[in-house]
């Protein structure tokens, strides 16, 4: 019959189990390094907690106001009073706590502004970038289109071309319209009015008022060719015409009366 040597020490260092039980107990070493841990990890949340109501604190003291704004960009519908306004009404709190965000939005909700930039500038400044839309056309079911394509809502005085095409055709009609602007700029003339149809038939009215129809295929090499030859046949009649259809692969026919009117 054999016999194993077991330690005291052994036994008061391991997990015991209570006769009868299926729960573990815990020798007094372990309750000890458990309540270590627990009070190791109280310790760093309490220190995390106060650093973060320390630096609250400092960030919300009045001691970083906001002291300067600057305002930068080339604005030319953009006010004064519409900036005074929004700095009075939207700049809230200080060098650290002001909404960026909520004052971008502001910004780009005045009708001339496509976009705003705002960077804080250590240690008072506030530095404001606008882009302005420039204004290329106005848009027939209502506001205008910029040199981008895009339709925005604003108001202008300005002699502007008129663009009238099916919704989500501002783009494409801004590309050709600067093709048609190049092909009739060899003649003397000007596109005033730009009429895109369902069909992708496009219509021209020039600033003498002649209204130039150029279908849906070979567009600009049909204008170009009516250019050339505008003064020799056109601009040589005696009589007004008010219509050139120049969807004929050699030519193009008109159609004589009055003009629909100089713009």
């Amino acid at each position: 019959m054999w016999r194993k040597h077991i330690d005291k020490g052994d036994l008061q260092r391991r997990p015991m189990a209570a006769p009868g039980s299926n729960f573990l107990v815990l020798s007094q070493w372990d309750r000890a390094q458990l309540m270590l841990w627990l009070a190791n990890l109280l310790y760093a949340l309490a220190a995390i907690l106060l650093v973060y109501a320390l630096l609250f604190l400092v960030i919300h003291l009045p001691v970083f106001p906001l002291r300067h704004v600057e305002v930068k960009g080339e604005l030319r519908h953009v006010t004064y009073q519409q900036v005074s306004y929004i700095v009075t009404r939207e700049f809230k709190g200080n060098f650290f706590t002001l909404d960026l965000a909520r004052i971008t939005q502001a910004f780009e909700k005045l009708p001339w502004v496509r976009h705003a930039s705002l960077r804080r500038q250590w240690p008072d400044r506030l530095e404001v970038t606008l882009e302005e839309h420039v204004a290329l056309a106005r848009w027939a079911a209502g506001g205008l289109v910029n040199t981008r394509g895009e339709v925005f809502q604003a108001a202008s005085d300005e002699p502007l071309p008129l663009f009238d095409g099916p919704e989500g055709a501002a783009r494409e009609m801004v590309q050709h319209y600067e093709v048609f602007r190049s092909a009739l700029a060899p003649a003397g003339l000007k596109p005033v009015a730009v009429h895109l149809n369902a069909r992708r038939a496009w219509e021209l009215k020039l600033d003498n008022g002649l209204l130039v129809a150029l279908g849906r295929e070979q567009v600009a090499a049909r204008l170009s060719r009516f250019a050339r030859h505008y003064a020799a046949t056109v601009g040589q009649l005696s009589q007004a015409v008010a219509y050139v259809d120049l969807r004929y692969p050699n030519g193009f026919a008109v159609r004589l009366g009055a003009p629909a009117g100089k713009v």
